[in-house]
């Protein structure tokens, strides 16, 4: 086939009428990045970055180590297509340890090569190779219970910002897919919110891929999303609301008529495939949905994510002291992986970052009949059912030595520092650990919780909605809560501090770490 090479003069004369177009036209024929960018699963010489293009286009990408881009790296490009929502991810390697990364896209037009975008940027930190002191914060549960963005917008993420953390570790229900919103939120006959920002895939429950989809895309409409994002990488992790509230294989939507797709299966598989199109996480050659695994963020921290929701047996299950499939919160896959990868850190700190709490009673819909939706079973006694699992989890780590772990959580709408105690426990084969509850960001406040003596949780801290005030406080009554950790790169102390969305400090301890010289 001959090859077509346009004359000089059918080059000017494009371009010419291309510069006569007014500049709101010209405008309009540009990629628009649409959804900010996001970085994820960074460590000492890798990250993920993420972006999102309003049509198709070829997202060329650059890294520098400065923000001027003066020594640019250059990325191959990347085709963002319908297939994946116009969504581009890719693993960024062979980066330097502790460096600032500033990343930055630029997209053209798969269909017009004269219409490309304005460059959008954002950046993230290495781990370190060496002892220096870390900061992350953590906290879950975005945009639940109908309250949505209003006109001050999803504070919580600006207040975390402002502490410059390393990375910040999303907990589970990134996404409430089973949260449908309406434009105002009444009580006493008088509108108490306005959601000024809403987008139709709001409205219901989220069934088609696309709806999963727009779950995501509607809380990086949010401002204050959108700059954290720029700033610190999200180490995501999920739970139920990215589904559907409670999901195990036990759910029955049948008598919800919220749903015409009634199998929570095929709610699942798409609910998966958005996630991990939308959330900057690595993507495991073995099981591409996986969402259990380890960062390491430099010589004092391992961070181990789990996922207690992909792999449980049904909420109904009978709680029994014999460990089953069905009695299985981890699944014997992720356990035997979490073992060896404890048994084999090196990290002063190994930070378990867990979906749910250990000790806290969740009970299925609010019922004790409906079976436990968490770990606790509520009977106060010998481990049974999920906690079955947990106490050889516990042993284990007692037993193999593996000291300084901690954990991590969110889910249940308030904030407590719980110490677990095998003299006060019905189990004791463990060595002491502390549990830290964050959460939530920007949904309704609950609890609290009563607590389960299987593993002898004492509570030292709580902050939840008072006697009186009732439940589901929206985001403006300030009950919104966030945690920050701080590793002393010279005493290897690990200082724990529980926030609020004013920034006020509610709760300090620090942890003296175990076989480490100070």
């Amino acid at each position: 086939m001959p090859s077509f090479r346009p004359s000089r003069r059918t080059v000017l004369a494009s371009g010419a009428a291309y510069l006569a177009m007014p500049a709101i036209s010209r405008a309009a024929r540009r990629p628009v990045f649409s959804h900010g960018v996001q970085s994820g699963d960074v460590d000492t010489t890798s990250g993920i970055i993420w972006s999102r293009v309003d049509r198709p286009s070829l997202i060329e990408m650059e890294v520098a180590t400065t923000e001027s881009f003066a020594n640019v790296r250059k990325l191959s490009a990347m085709d963002a297509i319908p297939t994946s929502d116009m969504v581009i991810k890719r693993l960024v390697d062979g980066l330097p340890s502790d460096q600032d990364i500033f990343y930055r896209f630029v997209a053209t037009d798969l269909s017009d090569a004269n219409a490309t975008s304005e460059p959008i940027t954002g950046r993230f930190k290495t781990a370190p190779m060496s002892r220096r002191s870390v900061r992350f914060a953590w906290s879950g549960d975005t945009a639940g219970q109908g309250w949505g963005i209003d006109d001050e917008g999803m504070l919580t993420y600006a207040t975390m910002a402002g502490h410059q953390p390393d990375f910040f570790i999303h907990s589970g229900d990134t996404v409430y897919a089973d949260g449908p919103m309406q434009d105002e939120v009444e009580k006493d006959g008088q509108i108490i919110w306005r959601n000024t920002t809403l987008i139709d895939s709001k409205r219901k429950v989220a069934e088609t891929l696309q709806e999963f989809r727009d779950q995501w895309k509607y809380n990086m409409m949010d401002r204050h999303v959108q700059t954290m994002n720029a700033v610190a990488p999200t180490f995501m992790q999920w739970d139920d609301h990215e589904v559907v509230n409670n999901w195990s294989d036990s759910k029955d939507l049948l008598n919800d008529d919220r749903y015409s797709e009634k199998s929570v299966k095929l709610l699942t598989a798409r609910a998966t495939r958005a996630f991990h199109e939308m959330a900057p996480l690595r993507i495991h050659p073995t099981e591409p949905s996986r969402v259990y695994r380890k960062i390491s963020y430099g010589p004092m921290l391992d961070v181990f994510f789990l996922d207690l929701r992909s792999y449980r047996g049904p909420n109904t299950a009978a709680a029994t002291e014999t460990l089953t499939d069905d009695q299985r919160v981890l699944g014997a896959d992720q356990m035997a992986w979490l073992k060896r990868e404890l048994a084999n850190s090196q990290a002063t700190w190994k930070v378990i970052a867990s979906d749910q709490p250990l000790g806290l009673i969740v009970w299925d819909n609010f019922r004790e009949q409906s079976g436990s939706e968490g770990v606790a079973d509520g009977t106060n006694g010998p481990a049974k059912g999920r906690e079955v699992e947990i106490s050889e989890l516990l042993r284990f780590i007692k037993t193999g030595g593996i000291k300084n772990t901690v954990w991590f959580t969110a889910d249940v709408h308030y904030t407590a520092a719980h110490y677990y105690d095998p003299n006060q426990a019905q189990f004791s084969d463990f060595s002491p650990f502390w549990e830290f509850v964050s959460g939530p960001l920007h949904a309704g406040t609950f609890g609290p919780n009563a607590l389960d003596n299987t593993f002898g949780p004492e509570v030292k801290y709580f902050k939840a909605p008072a006697e009186g005030q009732g439940i589901n406080l929206p985001p403006s009554e300030g009950l919104q809560f966030f945690g920050l950790v701080d590793i002393d790169g010279a005493t290897q102390q690990m200082t724990v501090r529980l926030m609020d969305r004013a920034d006020t400090e509610l709760y300090k301890v620090t942890l003296d770490p175990e076989d480490v010289a100070i």
